[in-house]
């Protein structure tokens, strides 16, 4: 029996992309073709992407890069599922059936199926009878399988070229929506907490490349934490494009309202000084709309009487992409996207200005009040944003925590912490002969640390130092200074 002859995978389109007309589906297809290059010629600069209009190609030959390549591409935007491929070749039809048997017996136990047969070349079977010959040699050798030709659970599709076979090994799903960047760039209001970081994915996958913006009301430790976040859903789902994240010291805005706005008019106030900024930000950077995370009566702030007033502040498109989303289904999502464990750590600063917000505020009552409020203080926030390039959140991280040790030789009584997370521990585990390892993940260890022996000296580990060096930034802020990074 012949061996895979190299990784091979087919791309499906997102089904709003194939109902487009042949023009935008063109132009969809190139951008998802640039992007699976982009994102894959780090893995291997030799792959081949090749567009086929109604779907792509894969093609690898290091077969080594299968799980790596499986990761990569059920977060690419664009992709609704995509299959893995062999290529395999065969001396007769007995052992196509045979080969096909080999992949396919485990995963029909209990369901529907049909086999599909595309033939070219000279063969001595047609292709009705290969879809009979191995359809029911299948269906004997699965005595609880049953072939069902319309809607079954699994359809085998095989192309037969000369002497070789193409097979659809196993499918998988993929991220669905758009290609970045098929839209317009958005700018996200992001905090850390779970909404934004869903209404960010949720742009992000239809396609609109999205830019991070943080109002800072936390300090170093509180930014330190939403870069995590922005770099994670920037890593995972925005790889191909280059996107900012933007900072705005927002503290000063913050005092000046507590002086200066009625209690109850704090939260609408300080959320219409958001959109002022995020405006002004947007606008510099030459970008159309602003995303946020609210959801209609989750918070004072989000009625409908409230988010009337503060749309009032600004022209600046803004989109709400979890408007009549629950909470509950919020997190779920969180959970599914890979952020919730980080979100639930991140503290709510927005909320906790105001004691007896209102949720009807009245547009003349907020501008009475805005009339107190210093403008200058926020033109000086605004003036002195900070704009990064994402890419470099590694190197801003290190100058961040440049207070921070950073060793590559460890004391002999030093404790590391390994604070990746717990797939990345299981798949590559850190081991050291002469030092103690302690696996907390990166989510859990503010919380844990204290819990440790506090006359100890630890070492936060994590593969590329990026996530190691935040962390430690954070339990500095938090009082703890026996805390540094161990990069070997």
């Amino acid at each position: 029996m012949a061996a895979t002859i190299m990784l091979e995978f087919i791309i499906k389109l997102h089904p709003e992309i194939s109902i487009k007309s042949k023009s935008v589906r063109k132009r969809q297809t190139l951008l998802l073709e640039r992007n699976l290059k982009t994102i894959l010629k780090q893995l291997d600069e030799q792959v081949e992407v090749t567009n086929n209009y109604d779907h792509l190609t894969i093609r690898s030959l290091n077969n080594t890069l299968r799980s790596s390549m499986i990761e990569r591409l059920a977060c690419i935007p664009g992709i609704v599922a995509f299959s893995q491929m062999q290529t395999r070749e065969f001396s007769d039809l007995h052992d196509i059936f045979s080969q096909v048997a080999e992949v396919y017996q485990p995963q029909l136990a209990g369901k529907t199926f049909c086999v599909r047969v595309r033939r070219q070349g000279t063969h001595t079977f047609s292709s009705l009878e290969a879809e009979r010959y191995i359809g029911g040699g299948l269906n004997q050798l699965v005595s609880s399988a049953k072939v069902q030709l319309k809607k079954p659970d699994i359809t085998i599709k095989l192309e037969i070229k000369q002497d070789k076979f193409l097979l659809v090994a196993e499918t998988f799903d993929g991220m669905g929506g758009f290609p970045l960047p098929s839209q317009s760039d958005v700018l996200s209001l992001i905090s850390g907490g779970y909404d934004s970081a869903v209404a960010s994915y949720l742009m992000i996958r239809k396609g609109l490349r999205t830019h991070f913006l943080f109002f800072n009301l936390g300090g170093a430790a509180h930014e330190a934490g939403v870069r995590e976040i922005a770099f994670y859903l920037w890593q995972k789902y925005s790889l191909s494009h280059r996107v900012k994240f933007v900072s705005v010291d927002f503290a000063p805005v913050v005092t000046e309202i507590l002086e200066k706005v009625e209690s109850g008019l704090m939260g609408v106030v300080l959320k219409r000084m958001m959109m002022r900024a995020a405006s002004e930000v947007a606008e510099n950077l030459g970008i159309k709309a602003i995303v946020t995370g609210e959801s209609i009566g989750q918070v004072a702030s989000q009625t409908i009487a409230n988010l009337a007033v503060i749309d009032r502040v600004t022209e600046t498109l803004i989109l709400r992409p979890l408007i009549y989303q629950d909470k509950q289904e919020i997190i779920d999502m969180a959970r599914q996207i890979g952020v919730e464990e980080l979100a639930r750590t991140m503290p709510e600063y927005c909320g906790v200005i105001s004691k007896s917000p209102t949720v009807n505020a009245v547009l003349a009552q907020v501008e009475a009040a805005e009339a107190l409020f210093d403008p200058t203080v926020l033109s000086e926030v605004i003036a002195q944003t900070k704009v990064l390039d994402i890419r470099t959140i590694e190197y801003q991280a290190e100058q961040q925590a440049r207070t921070v040790v950073t060793e590559d030789i460890l004391p002999t009584d030093a404790i590391v912490l390994d604070i990746r997370a717990t797939d990345e521990t299981d798949a590559k585990p850190l081991q050291l002969q002469s030092h103690q390892v302690i696996e907390i993940p990166f989510f859990r260890l503010a919380s844990k640390f204290p819990e440790l022996d506090q006359s100890r000296q630890y070492y936060c580990y994590c593969e590329r130092g990026v996530m190691s060096r935040l962390q430690a930034l954070l339990l500095q802020e938090m009082g703890h200074h026996n805390v540094a990074v161990y990069r070997p």
